[in-house]
């Protein structure tokens, strides 16, 4: 085939494509929102033409149309992403991925950026903090790399090594990262008392298992004399949405602990914000497009008064988790506004094996409000303490916590 016909097919069929598969994932717009759509697929069919007709060189048609349908993906969100046919190829084995990681979960922002390093993983061994931007991964600038992509090269084999190029604030000259991956570890929940009948638990990830350990844990330190709980998501961000739905149940009886939407219900959340922001008000029925995920009998077994300490390293379950007992009055969120992160992907193929990995649908609030890009607002609002430069020593002030000694203090009092 020449390249003349390659264009011409190319520019009859790409605008055909990018409207078929974008209108059939979100849904049929409005006759001025579709009008609207057509007006920027022309706007993309012109800049096309211009592109090959002018530009100084040849045009790698398939390079750069690589390179339009990977920025349309990158605009949506964060985690959504366009795959390649290998990437496809993998998603749809099922072969799980290498168990050893290094414990980051990651986002993007210009460059992947550092959510959280897992306790006592490789990334908190070596100091790595939220906020951090990762510009490389074994030599690989990270400046045009997905979530998907950068977290997938971040796994390998127990004991092989990743090098991560790091930067931590305005600071120029990036740091050489050497770290050795491990294998999860099972235990993923811990506890002690903090302070007289107050009990402290720290929750570092919603991996597999968490919510027996929470049990466990809990009761453990109702044994031992606590009155009230505190309960530390802060820089917690990994594992499954739906753990944190199941950790609620153990504190909330009755009402609704979640609420999954896709398009036009977050767009309803989000128009309806504010006339849902009083806490103290009952959650609507949801409309037929949400599912409510309500408690059921024998939840709520734990009934310990409870504050959870958060910030902007909380997020994904941690989130959902936080806002089920935050919505049903179930506890007190004391620190920082959480990332914003609840949204669920799945694979949606295209032609020629790529596809894309598409953001779907999203957890709300019990009350129907929107996690997803706007975090949860703490009831008590403290700064955590500030971010070490690489090689110093972390803070030993922890002012958040200390919040809700006292609060707990107060309240027992």
């Amino acid at each position: 085939m020449t390249l003349k016909t390659r264009l011409s097919i190319l520019l009859l069929s790409t605008p055909v494509l990018i409207f078929v598969v974008v209108g059939g994932l979100i849904g049929q717009a409005s006759t001025s929102g579709g009008d609207a759509k057509i007006r920027e697929l022309r706007v993309f069919d012109d800049v096309l033409r211009l592109v090959v007709n002018n530009y100084v060189e040849e045009v790698k048609v398939d390079r750069a149309m690589e390179g339009a349908l990977k920025g349309l993906a990158d605009g949506l969100d964060p985690d959504s992403a366009y795959l390649t046919a290998q990437q496809v190829a993998d998603v749809q084995s099922g072969a799980p991925l290498p168990d050893g990681d290094v414990g980051l979960e990651l986002t993007r922002q210009y460059y992947l950026r550092v959510i959280a390093a897992r306790d006592g993983s490789p990334a908190a061994k070596a100091g790595l903090q939220t906020g951090d931007y990762v510009r490389g991964i074994d030599g690989r600038p990270t400046r045009d790399m997905s979530v998907f992509e950068g977290t997938r090269l971040l796994r390998g084999q127990p004991g092989s090594k990743v090098t991560l190029t790091v930067i931590r604030g305005n600071a120029a000259d990036p740091h050489e990262v050497p770290l050795v991956r491990e294998k999860p570890p099972t235990m993923v929940v811990s506890g002690k008392t903090a302070a007289p009948a107050i009990g402290y638990v720290r929750i570092a990830s919603f991996r597999e298992g968490v919510v027996d350990q929470v049990k466990k844990q809990i009761a453990d330190l109702s044994r031992a004399g606590a009155k009230s709980i505190i309960i530390d998501l802060r820089h917690t961000a990994e594992g499954p949405l739906e753990n944190g739905v199941a950790a609620a149940r153990l504190f909330v009886k009755s009402g609704t602990l979640a609420i999954k939407g896709g398009r036009e219900a977050d767009k309803d959340a989000d128009k309806n914000a504010d006339k849902n922001a009083d806490k103290n008000k009952p959650a609507a029925t949801p409309p037929p497009n949400r599912e409510a995920i309500t408690a059921a009998a024998g939840d709520g077994a734990i009934d310990l008064p409870v504050q959870i300490l958060i910030n902007t390293g909380t997020t994904g379950a941690a989130e959902i988790f936080a806002a089920a007992l935050d919505g049903n009055k179930r506890a007190d969120l004391v620190g920082e506004r959480t990332l914003g992160r609840a949204g669920m992907q799945k694979l949606v193929k295209l032609p020629e094996n790529r596809g894309l990995w598409l953001t779907y649908g999203r957890y709300l609030t019990p009350s129907g409000e929107s996690i997803q890009g706007k975090g949860l607002k703490p009831d008590v609002e403290v700064e955590d303490s500030d971010v070490a430069e690489f090689g110093a020593p972390a803070s030993d002030t922890d002012p958040i916590l200390d919040a809700a000694l006292a609060r707990a203090a107060k309240k027992a009092a």
